[in-house]
């Protein structure tokens, strides 16, 4: 009876905090987002891939699977595509040339997709222009090449993006880890200013990253530390409304088998983002090791987008996804020249 008594006491208070903890992150009390999902097509209209197993460096253009696309990755033809399906934003990847310019091309070297060989950042835009990007493409082991000759002269310049979708948006993602590609970022804008609505936010290496963050006036971003940082503070302590410094004025991509562990996911969690001035990006799932670009990509897993969810999802297949969440107020086609 004595031990009961001071169990009881204890008891109380605790019962009345996790109730304060559960109210506080209840998604069904939180205000309901408004509006419904944009999309973002990783690398515009592209070959879909076998992504098991995939790295940074691994070429994936020998790993592609039927059907056969008839756009090429990081090409305006691909990007025009992916923005007539319902895509918000087109990610892209660049490269510095050696004449002071930047190539739209993901790979490191020129190897895998090209004929070319060598560095990427190591040619000129007008070399690189030569090259035939669907070169290397194959979906049985190299025994046919559908897409070779299809892609000459198709690698283009940032500029040339910029140009040719005056009322695009571009998640820009750097390939390497130097401070000079934020910087040139920053003197391209500044040089044309009438770009600076087109780039959506900046992604990848953190040097380039944090440099490009640093001198465009509200422009968004993320790197690999600030994920963690991020997200696994607010994993911790997100159940008393703290909202980490790294969340804030950011894009805060979220792995979608990471969410449920987000205090307060769907409705709330976003809330507090909006009020921390961030845009929530929902990815596919995160696994260790991989390159960091699985999307939201089936049926399935587009059917468990949260019904309320107003954020970007990410996605290697926006013809098969925007169908399926246009009905939730996805942002008519842009319109291209």
């Amino acid at each position: 009876m004595r031990l009961r008594r001071p169990l009881l006491a204890l008891g109380a208070p605790l019962l009345v905090l996790i109730c304060g903890v559960y109210l506080l992150n209840a998604s069904w009390l939180a205000p309901v987002p408004e509006g419904g999902p944009k999309l973002l097509a990783h690398r515009g209209v592209h070959q879909g891939f076998d992504l098991a197993g995939v790295t940074n460096d691994t070429c994936t253009a020998t790993r592609i699977r039927e059907p056969i696309a008839p756009e090429i990755e990081n090409t305006l033809a691909s990007m025009r595509a992916a923005f007539a399906l319902g895509a918000d934003v087109v990610e892209l990847d660049v490269h510095p040339t050696t004449d002071g310019q930047f190539a739209v091309f993901h790979d490191w070297t020129l190897d895998c997709r090209t004929e070319g060989h060598g560095e990427t950042r190591a040619s000129a835009m007008a070399y690189l222009k030569t090259l035939d990007v669907g070169f290397g493409y194959t979906a049985d082991g190299g025994k046919t090449f559908p897409l070779r000759g299809k892609g000459i002269g198709l690698m283009p310049s940032l500029a040339e993006v910029m140009n040719a979708f005056p009322t695009g948006h571009f998640l820009v993602n750097f390939k390497s880890n130097e401070a000079r590609e934020g910087d040139m970022l920053a003197s391209m804008l500044a040089a044309n200013p009438s770009w600076r609505p087109a780039v959506f936010g900046v992604y990848g290496g953190g040097p380039p990253t944090e440099a490009a963050l640093a001198q465009i006036d509200g422009l968004r971003g993320y790197t690999l530390a600030s994920i963690r940082n991020c997200l696994l503070p607010y994993i911790g302590l997100g159940w008393s409304g703290f909202v980490p410094t790294a969340c804030r004025q950011a894009i805060v991509p979220v792995p979608d088998n990471v969410a449920p562990w987000l205090w307060g996911w769907p409705n709330r969690f976003l809330d507090r983002m909006a009020g921390a001035g961030s845009t929530v990006l929902l990815l596919g799932p995160y696994a260790s090791g991989d390159a960091g670009s699985s999307g939201i990509d089936t049926a399935e897993a587009a059917a468990a987008v949260p019904p309320h969810f107003n954020g970007y999802v990410w996605t290697n297949e926006i013809g098969l996804v925007a169908p399926l969440l246009k009905s939730r107020g996805v942002a008519p086609a842009v319109e291209t020249r």
